[in-house]
């Protein structure tokens, strides 16, 4: 079966970019294999992992090209030259816009740190996600990989895991128990389950 190639979206540190680079590494994502990082800041760390695993990375920053519409368009050249077919948006920090999202359905998975619909949508990333569950007091958190459709968070869930809030959690401490339990856990199987799918729909 010839592979999905999968374009990471990253923004920071890049560790579920490296849950999934271990992932190809250890015989867990076959179907797919990573074949662009693009990262919408040039100081992002996942720069270097791409580097380390041989991955060819782009920087696309909305900043630097001055406008939502341009930003939108080099990540679109830089998926067609490298003939992306399944992109994973991993800690990726910048909205997409329908303009893009809708030429990629069911095609662009996000990993979202909480059980969608609680603590989801604008506003809610990184460590503000795990802060507001600790406010409100849940004893279940978790992760949610999704499609992305124009809405933040709003498009189709895909696969869900929860992960145990204890007593004593900070927000730094609970983001990490989600990482580990559930994020790095999900989105290399959802990837994994997407480019099958690709797979079947390329051998028709």
């Amino acid at each position: 079966m010839v592979k999905t190639k999968i374009a990471v979206l990253v923004s920071g540190g890049g560790t579920n970019l490296q849950a999934l680079l271990d992932a190809q590494q250890s015989g867990a994502l076959t179907a797919g294999e990573i074949v662009l990082v693009i990262a919408s800041n040039d100081k992002a760390y996942a720069l270097t992992r791409a580097a380390n695993a041989g991955v060819p990375a782009v920087v696309c920053s909305r900043k630097a090209l001055g406008s939502q519409a341009a930003f939108e368009t080099a990540i679109s050249q830089a998926l067609a030259e490298h003939g992306a077919e399944l992109i994973v948006m991993a800690g990726f920090m910048s909205i997409l816009t329908e303009n893009f999202t809708s030429q990629w359905p069911r095609r662009i998975l996000n990993i979202h740190p909480s059980l969608i619909p609680s603590f989801c949508g604008k506003g809610f990333y990184g460590l503000k996600v795990h802060e507001a569950a600790l406010a409100y007091g849940v004893k279940v958190t978790g992760a949610t990989v999704h499609f992305v459709n124009e809405v933040p968070d709003g498009g189709e869930i895909l696969l869900q895991k929860a992960v145990d809030v204890l007593p004593g959690d900070t927000p730094e401490v609970l983001q990490r128990r989600v990482m580990e339990q559930a994020e790095w856990k999900l989105l290399p199987q959802a990837a994994q389950m997407i480019s099958e799918e690709i797979g079947r729909e390329k051998a028709e």
